[in-house]
């Protein structure tokens, strides 16, 4: 079969190879003339997945049996304009995938269905000092549809936000910024399965991230099991307010939410499989292959009933994992020209990494990090123990090397773990 791919990306090359794998020839669309995907693809078209009219003309082209997206938010809208003109299997109708790709329509949502959010409006270019005369800082500012911390920016001042909104405007399509306040909190993301409107709870991870001067949220790592698992029964209660909130029948499922002292709110919601290499983790813990699922749904092949066969995290009994320990280390990197990599076979061969990647290669410039689209690579680590889990990331960065012309080793370790 057929299977137009948006995305060609290091987020996207698990799903580009799973497709090619099991027999189907992969249509991929990215802006990029040669993104790592491509060679694994079949067809190659130069567009950008957020053209809804190209993405269909070339849907037509080739005679496409399915269309889908993995690991980024925008081009899931663009799936389902796609799905709905040529009705091929989807997720989510339109109205549902606009709600979930554009914050001010999820907001609205939120607060609509008394989805606890942070407290927040919405400003345009034309905004003055005196519009922020009543608000309380710190604050911060995001596009509404954009990821990977783009454009987001932590602020103490209304002359700070007024400087910089262009640039937050910069990353967008839309006139308007999201300004929110600032909430102190840790980050969980929640990974689920959506079947016949009801939500099962495949992962619960810790997001780490790292800030500096105005840049919030840069995530650095994903950690299982969350240090807020007990509070997973109230987690399961929000999960399921907002997959009726927004009318999600099927598919995956993707929540960010912030626990500080005035309790669980939602960040953000996306109805993709996450960014952090979800489509390794999950399968690794849980049984349950979420991109398999994603795949065989876009072409029509999998009604994707419960099943005896597919193990889910609220099933009974709890199902047995193969680690109890598992950390998803997003490495970055000094600015510098690179000169040599650790190879993955190195990398492949430390206790207890099942999966590594670089997002960079020898002879690349590094700039200074800004967001999370600088990220050097990946590192998917498990442990039976948090001991052995920590021994081996440690291990890990002991072993990485991403070295400059002055024989300096360029990779950052923004925590060191206890062994």
């Amino acid at each position: 079969m057929r299977l137009q791919i948006l995305g060609g990306g290091n987020n996207q090359l698990g799903a580009i190879r799973r497709a090619a794998e099991l027999g189907h020839e992969v249509v991929l669309v990215d802006y990029l003339k040669n993104p790592p995907g491509r060679i694994y693809a079949a067809f190659n078209e130069e567009v950008s997945t957020f053209d809804v009219k190209k993405n269909l003309e070339i849907a037509k082209k080739y005679r496409v049996d399915g269309v889908m997206t993995m690991g980024t938010d925008q081009p899931v809208y663009t799936v389902a304009r796609v799905a709905e003109a040529l009705k091929l299997p989807a997720f989510l109708d339109v109205p549902t995938a606009r709600a979930v790709t554009n914050k001010e329509k999820m907001k609205k949502i939120m607060t609509d269905n008394q989805i606890p959010t942070v407290p927040y409006r919405f400003l345009t270019k034309e905004a003055r000092a005196e519009d922020l005369g009543k608000t309380s800082f710190p604050v911060v500012i995001k596009p509404l549809d954009s990821q990977g911390q783009r454009g987001v920016f932590k602020l103490y001042s209304p002359a700070e936000v007024l400087k910089n909104l262009p640039v937050t405007l910069s990353f967008s399509r839309e006139e308007k910024v999201l300004l929110e306040s600032f909430y102190q909190s840790d980050e969980i993301t929640v990974s689920a399965w959506v079947d016949k409107g009801v939500p099962e709870i495949l992962t619960i991870t810790d997001r780490e991230s790292f800030s500096f001067d105005r840049n919030i949220g840069i995530c650095y790592a994903h950690e299982y099991p969350s240090r807020h698992q007990n509070r997973a029964a109230e987690i399961r209660d929000l999960v399921l307010k907002i997959t009726r909130a927004f009318a999600i029948d099927a598919g995956p499922l993707y929540i960010q939410l912030l626990v500080g002292a005035q309790g669980i709110v939602v960040n953000e919601v996306a109805c993709r499989i996450g960014g952090a290499h979800e489509d390794i983790f999950i399968p690794y813990l849980t049984g349950f292959d979420i991109l398999d699922r994603v795949i065989n749904f876009s072409l029509g092949i999998d009604d994707l009933s419960a099943d005896d066969d597919q193990p889910l995290i609220n099933s009974e009994p709890v199902i047995e994992r193969r680690s109890d320990h598992l950390s998803v280390q997003l490495f970055f990197a000094k600015p510098g020209k690179i000169t040599s990599l650790t190879s993955l076979e190195t990398l492949r061969k430390i206790p207890g990494v099942i999966a590594a990647g670089y997002n960079v290669s020898t002879g690349q410039t590094l700039k200074t990090i800004a967001n999370a689209t600088a990220r050097a690579g990946y590192l998917v680590i498990a442990g039976t123990s948090e001991q052995s889990l920590h021994s081996s990331i440690n291990q890990a960065f002991r072993d990485l090397k991403i070295i400059n012309e002055q024989g300096q080793n360029l990779v950052i370790q923004p925590k060191d773990y206890l062994a």
